[in-house]
């Protein structure tokens, strides 16, 4: 008789989980307290146009690959993936005066990388080579030391490769980014194209380690790719793999507590759509919801491992403010993937990450157009517009709607965001060709997916919540108990995610070893 397995949550973390211990023979039940699968990485559908309403960026392909060779398929199986040239375009904030500054576009290619970086700053193309290069070290590193391991054995990060690359590594981890950036160069726009991915990781490159400089290695030498269909693509390929596996789906199941007994996990308290009341008895559980309401919420106080006190010392990453638009016309300016990226951009960061600080206004800004390369995303003569703009995670600042029907800081903040993209774009009659419109602010990521204070990301990445460092993906006081997801190890990120499916497999495994499992393995 196979061992039984419940994984609570059914996004990214908790699909990858569940077809892995499938795979592994388990017999895998997903309780999802959403009428859907894909949690975050959502879908929303009006009038034409398909919105991911989550995230947008697919960047460390070879994460994707080793994950779907473990699950007894391929990246090329599963997806059509099409590399984007530009990978993605910057647009400066404008002058003093008024006047649009020129964008620039990140193009595919190193070499091409290269000749950009010659252009803004030729005297840096020397120390930009060796950016990338240490870029390249901090990332091999990564995988084969931090990121696929559980951290069980303390002698895995005493190794060979550590000891080799130590006094890199020790000034990796105690510069943060943007002073390691700074220390290179000085064009103020390339310093900020080298230090922006530290937002991807919910974090301040004033505080990030400068290690993440290593995702300076994804976007501008391995490139930038898109899914076609968009994330909604990732979440039916994995959602196939499961059923396919064996994986038993439960929707609109709410899990209202996790049984402990003499400290072993025994199952699940959850609740259907109509309001009745069951119980999982199982061996293994794996929570892939926010890990602050699986332990504050869902667990008996005396099982805590991360009770209140601790998110009380613990920074979390940035809210968002979601705007989706369909938009009639052409907004030729726009490739696929855009930042609009302030002169001042602390500001924003003191906003986001600081205490009682107003945010300001411009403000930097995301801006995805898949129908830029995808064209089910949106119907004939119009454009599929997504943009993300950063917030304090407070869900006091309220929740989206449809047609500007959401909360009013909520829809104040699109409407200037809307704006600005008009302004620095150059598309000054683009609010007049909204046809549809849709919000979502932090408050819907609290009741949607029981998000610590609204965020979108989980625990920002500085060093003391990274790594080793970051709470773990089996529970310190309940065997059978185990944490995949954006809020434990490894991180934040879709790739993130289905590593953490993989170290909950190796926890379940017994598994000490440091780096990705072998195919052989799987």
């Amino acid at each position: 008789m196979s061992t039984r397995a419940v994984v609570v949550g059914a996004g990214m973390a908790g699909l990858a989980t569940a077809i892995l211990l499938a795979r592994d023979g388990f017999a895998v039940t997903v309780l999802e307290k959403n009428d859907r699968v894909g949690g975050r990485a959502g879908l929303l559908e009006v009038d034409g146009f398909r919105f991911d309403t989550g995230p947008s960026w697919y960047l460390m392909p070879s994460v994707f690959d080793h994950y779907f060779a473990l699950a007894g398929t391929s990246t090329e199986e599963q997806l059509d993936l099409r590399m984007l040239d530009p990978g993605y375009r910057v647009f400066p904030e404008p002058t003093a005066d008024g006047a649009r500054s020129e964008p620039i576009s990140i193009p595919y290619g190193q070499d091409a990388v290269r000749e950009l970086v010659a252009e803004l700053e030729p005297d840096a193309l020397s120390a930009f080579d060796d950016y990338l290069e240490t870029a390249r070290r901090a990332m091999d590193m990564a995988e084969d030391v931090f990121l696929y391991n559980t951290f069980a054995n303390p002698l895995s990060l005493v190794g060979e490769r550590v000891r080799r690359e130590l006094p890199d590594l020790l000034t990796w981890l105690t510069t943060p980014l943007e002073k390691f950036v700074e220390e290179s160069f000085t064009h103020p726009l390339l310093r900020q194209i080298l230090a922006y991915q530290a937002v991807f990781l919910g974090t301040d490159p004033r505080r990030a380690p400068a290690i993440y400089h290593l995702m300076s290695r994804m976007d501008l030498v391995e490139g930038v790719q898109y899914p076609m269909g968009g994330f909604t693509a990732v979440v039916d390929a994995l959602h196939g793999l499961a059923v396919e596996a064996g994986v038993e789906f439960r929707l609109e199941a709410e899990v209202t507590g996790i049984a402990v007994s003499h400290g072993w996990s025994r199952g699940v308290h959850w609740r259907d759509a109509a309001g009745k009341r069951h119980f999982e008895d199982v061996e293994v559980v794996v929570s892939a919801a926010d890990l602050h309401h699986t332990e504050t919420q869902l667990l008996p106080e005396r099982y805590r491992s991360y009770p209140e006190r601790v998110w009380q010392k613990t920074d979390s990453g940035p809210g968002a403010v979601l705007v989706m638009l369909g938009v009639e016309g052409e907004l030729p300016t726009l490739p696929h993937h855009s930042l609009l990226l302030t002169k001042e951009w602390g500001e924003n960061f003191d906003a986001i990450f600081g205490t009682g600080v107003a945010l300001p206004d411009p403000v930097s800004v995301y801006v995805c157009k898949p129908s830029a390369t995808d064209p089910e995303v949106a119907p004939d003569g119009h454009e599929n517009l997504f943009m993300l703009i950063p917030v304090k995670g407070d869900p006091a600042i309220g929740g989206g709607g449809a047609d500007g029907r959401g909360d009013a800081e909520v829809e104040r903040i699109a409407d200037l965001a809307i704006a600005q993209l008009a302004e620095w774009t150059g598309a000054p009659d683009l609010a007049s060709r909204i046809v549809v419109r849709s919000t979502l602010g932090p408050a819907d990521f609290v009741n949607d997916y029981n998000s610590w204070r609204g965020g979108i990301l989980g625990p920002s990445h500085e060093l003391a919540q990274s790594a080793m460092l970051r709470a773990g993906n089996a529970s310190p006081k309940v065997k059978g108990l185990y944490y995949a997801g954006a809020t434990v190890n490894p991180g934040v990120g879709v790739p993130m995610c289905l590593i953490s499916a993989e170290l909950v497999l190796k926890h379940v495994r017994g598994d000490r070893s440091a780096g990705p499992l072998g195919v052989e393995n799987r």
